[in-house]
């Protein structure tokens, strides 16, 4: 069992890309206490914000792979595809997601004004524009480049 948790540490791939994505993330944290005032544990774990841990973090994976690699291998083929897919996930369906929640929640509170429902709110902040997932996938690369061997 040591060996597997020596191995995982080990894995400068898999560093590097939790590392920018914690970096990512702990910037949306920093920034959101910066807008409101205020610290919410919440925004460590929670989706959505500037700018996006997803892109980073995929964005990493696939640069990591590539410069340790080779961007000709397949494993890199898969990597950026996946960092494809999760930024376009990001910013497209989950950011379409909370558009509908909002709309939501919206009518929720007319509804509840009148008397007529009472419903846990929705989450709104589920994905991300565009602006968030590009600084993500920028912190992502540099990070990886910086921390390439």
């Amino acid at each position: 069992m040591q060996d597997i948790f020596a191995g995982i540490l080990h894995n400068h791939v898999l560093m590097v890309t939790l590392l920018a994505w914690a970096i990512a993330q702990t910037i949306k944290v920093a920034l959101g206490v910066l807008r409101t005032k205020r610290f919410d544990f919440r925004w460590f774990i929670g989706t959505g914000g500037m700018p996006s841990a997803h892109a980073a973090g995929s964005s990493a994976l696939a640069t990591i792979i590539g410069l340790e690699y080779g961007f000709q291998t397949l494993v890199f083929a898969l990597a950026a595809v996946f960092a494809m897919v999760t930024m376009f996930d990001a910013q497209g369906v989950r950011r379409s997601t909370g558009k509908q929640a909002e709309l939501l929640n919206k009518i929720l509170d007319d509804i509840y004004w009148r008397g007529k429902i009472e419903e846990t709110r929705l989450k709104e902040l589920i994905g991300h524009t565009p602006i968030e997932v590009f600084m993500g996938s920028i912190i992502g690369i540099l990070l990886a480049v910086i921390f390439q061997r």
